[in-house]
Order: structure tokens, then C-alpha cells, then sequence
């Protein structure tokens, strides 16, 4: 042990003396292996799954960020790194870069563990960060190409006796590298020449990162029995009404109010003319939830349906039902 503090010592001398000095714990943070001292601090919660598998945790996040038009942002780092839970606390408590991250990516936490796991995979995506620590990151687009692979420490904040990464760095990185927005009235105009050329209808929900309803419901959607169920009848469309441009504009074009909440919906035939909304007697039914919303929106199915049976439209509501009676 003696030998081994020894060693380490030295090491650190000799930075100092090449000008690449750093604090104990911010050389630990490139080896685990060193030995630091004892820490009082209390245990941290693990915010990376070892278990997991990282190219199943990236494929999921990848198919996630190509339907929202987001970018995969890789966060490489372990339990054990002191300047990966600071990072995370960052992610997690500053309103800017939470904002961001909620807007802009998917975010994946992959753990390296004694820098021994998914080696293959960082060598993948050219992520170096066995040459310039943890955690690092790696941006991706939502067809799996890197955009950027990005050491931290140039993201720390340099406060004197206080570890941590300045909030504004982290942002400007990530503003950086996030997706174009795309023209609401070019996205939905697809979708109706989709539905031109195979005799169908034109599903359409608008929301916003930030309703916990509109997840709910497009959490709902992208279950692939519902998928297919309703891809029968219907192309399903998202129009983010902050993300993409003149997104709140088309919402209010078809909605023609600005009154009620999101998520709002139209069912439209190719035309683009409105056959049934979300709006009903008792206002709009948004993510359908209560007995009366879910038997609501089975009545606009029906509207609005071509092929669908009566057995496959109440198959939906039943799905509703079911995820709701599970929370």
C-alpha cells in the first residue's frame, strides 16, 4: 500500500512539473485503480445500470430520437466516477441543461466499468475516453452516425475549491450539435401524401416535450401491436408545437381556438380536411384516460374509421384501460 501511494505520488509530481496538473480526485477519475483516500461522504445511488445492454439501450434510444427528430446523446462513465455523478447532477438539476436534454436528445448512460465493458462499442463511435477520462460523450444522429464525441473536463467549471460543470458550457455544447427543425406544414403534408397513395386517413396529435400527457399518449402509439392495429386505417403524425416550425400555428389553424390543453387531435381525411377531432361536449378528451374519455375516443375511431372492426377498435380501448388500471 506504502509502494503503491508512493507510485501515485510521483505520478502527480510529475504532472505538476509537465503543467498537467490536476486535483487527486480528477486524476482518479482517469484510473480507479489509483488509491485515494477514504471518503466520509455517504454512498452515491448508481445512475448507471451495469447490468444493461448498451447497443440495446442505443437502438431503443436511436429509434426514439428518428421518430421525434432528436439526437442520442452517450454518456461513457461508471458508479464509481466521482465527476460522472457531477455530471448527472448537472443533467438532472439545472434547469437550462434539463431543459435541453428534454427538448433535444435521448440520453444513454453506458457503463465502462473498470474501463473493461463495451469497449467495442466506444471503438465504434471513435469515443476515446480511455484517453481523455470519464465521462465523456458522444452525440449521435437518429440514423446512428457520430456527430461529436467531447472530453468534459474543457465543460467544467472552473470555481476554485468547487467540482462541477458549468451549466452554460454544457448547454452551448449541446445547442451545438442538436437537430434542425423541421417545417410543421412539410411534415404533415407528407403524411397526407402518404395516406393519398394507400387509401388511408391521417392520424394527427400535436404536444410538446414538455406534457406529460402527450408522452402518455405517444408512449401509447408506438406500442407495436397499437402500431399495427392502427396503421390498417391510419398515418400516425406528430406536430411538436415548440419543436417544429409553425407548429403552435398549425394547431390553431385546425383547432381554430386557442382554448384547451395538449395533447389535441384530428383525424383528417387526404385532403387535410378535418373528419372528427379530440374536441368534444365535454371539451377536449386529450390522452384518453377516464372510462368516459376512453369510450369517447371509441366513438372517434369509429368516425373515423375505414376498415377497422368493431372487435378492433374496442381491442384499443381495452389497451387503454389496461395501461391505466397498471399505474
Amino acid at each position: 500500500m506504502i509502494l503503491a501511494a508512493a507510485r501515485t505520488w510521483m505520478v502527480i509530481c510529475l504532472l505538476a512539473t509537465t503543467g498537467l496538473a490536476a486535483s487527486p480526485e480528477h486524476f482518479a477519475r482517469q484510473d480507479p485503480a489509483v488509491t485515494t483516500a477514504p471518503s466520509t461522504q455517504p454512498e452515491r445511488p448508481k445512475i448507471y445500470d451495469e447490468s444493461a445492454d448498451a447497443k440495446e439501450q442505443i437502438a431503443s434510444a436511436l429509434a426514439r430520437a428518428k421518430k421525434e427528430n432528436r439526437r442520442v446523446l452517450i454518456q461513457w462513465g461508471a458508479n464509481w466516477c466521482s465527476w460522472c455523478h457531477l455530471l448527472h447532477e448537472t443533467c438532472e438539476k439545472q434547469p437550462s441543461v434539463k431543459r435541453k436534454l428534454l427538448y433535444e436528445y435521448d440520453v444513454v448512460l453506458v457503463d465502462i466499468g473498470r474501463w473493461d465493458k463495451n469497449i467495442d462499442l466506444a471503438r465504434q463511435y471513435d469515443a476515446n475516453f480511455k484517453g481523455a477520462g470519464v465521462p465523456y460523450l458522444t452525440v449521435l444522429d437518429a440514423d446512428g452516425n457520430v456527430i461529436a464525441n467531447q472530453e468534459t473536463s474543457s465543460l467544467e467549471a472552473k470555481i476554485e475549491g468547487k467540482d462541477g460543470h458549468d451549466p452554460q458550457k454544457v448547454v452551448d455544447f449541446l445547442t451545438r450539435h442538436q437537430a434542425s427543425y423541421p417545417y410543421a406544414g412539410a411534415v404533415l403534408g407528407e403524411a397526407l401524401r402518404q395516406a393519398a397513395a394507400t387509401n388511408r386517413r391521417v392520424f394527427v396529435h400535436f404536444g410538446a416535450p414538455w406534457c406529460g400527457w402527450c408522452h402518455r399518449l405517444e408512449d401509447w402509439l408506438a406500442r407495436p401491436e397499437i402500431a399495427k392495429a392502427l396503421e390498417k386505417d391510419f398515418v400516425e403524425v406528430k406536430i411538436d408545437t415548440d419543436r417544429m416550425i409553425g407548429g403552435a400555428e398549425l394547431l390553431l389553424g385546425y383547432r381554430e381556438s386557442t382554448r384547451g390543453g395538449i395533447p389535441w387531435f384530428a383525424f383528417l381525411g387526404p385532403d387535410g380536411k378535418k373528419i372528427v377531432t379530440s374536441d368534444g361536449p365535454e371539451g377536449n378528451i386529450g390522452c384518453p384516460y377516464t372510462d368516459e374519455e376512453i369510450s369517447a375516443f371509441g366513438v372517434i375511431l369509429r368516425r373515423a374509421r375505414n376498415s377497422l372492426t368493431d372487435e378492433e377498435v374496442e381491442a384499443l380501448l381495452t389497451s387503454l384501460r389496461a395501461g391505466r388500471d397498471k399505474k
